[in-house]
């Protein structure tokens, strides 16, 4: 493992940087590479096309931007999961807003996942002719931790429409209970499968169960439905990123593990520096008392020697 993955995983462990500081820290990568490598490689180092990088580290923060979008937009979807739930019939308007947040997720998600794909495929295509540089290493460690971090955003969010979906079919059976009406959980699964409301209703009582139960048993239904359709049209796409990012795991923990270390030796010369100066600012007086006592020692035998002599 060589120093520029130690920088480029510290590099991503930072907080978000001016585009000026990615070059800048592209010549940090590229120096570092150069001293670790044969003076063939340091040519390829040097040769290194700068105006593809800059446009990568600038396809870089835009796929970072989408990600950091993606997750404020998570947030959202559970703010308005929390505001559905708290009403019997929740308004029209917020159950607008969030169908339209859950697609704005899936469109931004597609775009992420085809910039993270083209990536990979440049990637692969230089692997494939044998080439190994600087940029080449660069762009694969910046591609792994963007992959990470866009499934990790995606996973919360099946997380979250999952909770949502656990948390609507509950309200589903306990407004059943009231009526009378004692489900299993396999029953109200396959009671939730079918796309027609008055299954939920058959062989209840009418005179036992309220309009406003009928209509949040109907709600909390329709909810469950679109919960579904749009976990079955991320799943692919979640599953495919999710294999990426596991084939990338190992390589990416143990540069983390290198990472930890070096942050180790860190700490322990943060402690030592202290103490060095200490030693340093007592020899240093040390010095000072010797060369004084030597001085003396001098200037007694000039004189004792002039006595004598005279």
């Amino acid at each position: 493992m060589s120093f520029i993955d130690v920088f480029l995983i510290m590099y991503n462990r930072s907080d978000h940087v001016h585009e000026s500081s990615n070059r800048c820290f592209l010549m940090v990568c590229v120096f570092v590479q150069g001293k670790e490598t044969t003076e063939e490689e340091d040519e390829v180092a040097v040769g290194m096309d700068k105006g593809f990088m800059d446009e990568f580290f600038e396809q870089v923060e835009e796929i970072r931007g989408f990600i950091e979008s993606l997750a404020e937009k998570v947030e959202e979807v559970k703010r308005k999961h929390s505001a559905i739930l708290a009403s019997p019939n929740p308004d029209e308007k917020t159950k607008a807003d969030l169908e339209d947040l859950m697609a704005d997720i899936k469109k931004l998600a597609n775009k992420v996942r085809s910039k993270l794909k083209s990536i990979q495929q440049t990637i692969e295509h230089e692997e494939g002719q044998n080439r190994s540089s600087a940029d080449l290493r660069i762009r694969k460690t910046q591609h792994s931790t963007l992959s990470r971090k866009f499934v990790e955003v995606m996973s919360e969010y099946n997380t979250t429409q999952s909770d949502y979906r656990e948390r609507c079919k509950g309200r589903i059976q306990r407004q059943l209970e009231i009526t009378g009406r004692n489900t299993t959980n396999d029953e109200l699964e396959s009671m939730l499968e079918s796309d027609n409301p008055a299954i939920f209703t058959s062989g209840i009582i009418m005179d036992n169960i309220t309009e406003q139960a009928m209509n949040e048993i109907e709600t909390r239904h329709n909810e469950i439905i679109k919960l579904e359709n749009s976990i079955r049209e991320l799943h692919d796409m979640f599953m495919d990123m999710a294999m990426l990012v596991e084939s990338q795991g190992a390589l990416v923990n143990n540069i983390e593990h290198i990472v930890q270390e070096a942050q180790e030796h860190i700490d322990q010369a943060k402690e030592t520096i202290p103490k060095c100066k200490k030693f340093k600012k007592t020899s240093k007086r040390k010095v000072i008392l010797i060369g004084g006592c030597v001085a003396v020692c001098l200037t007694i035998l000039t004189i004792a020697l002039s006595i004598g002599l005279s």
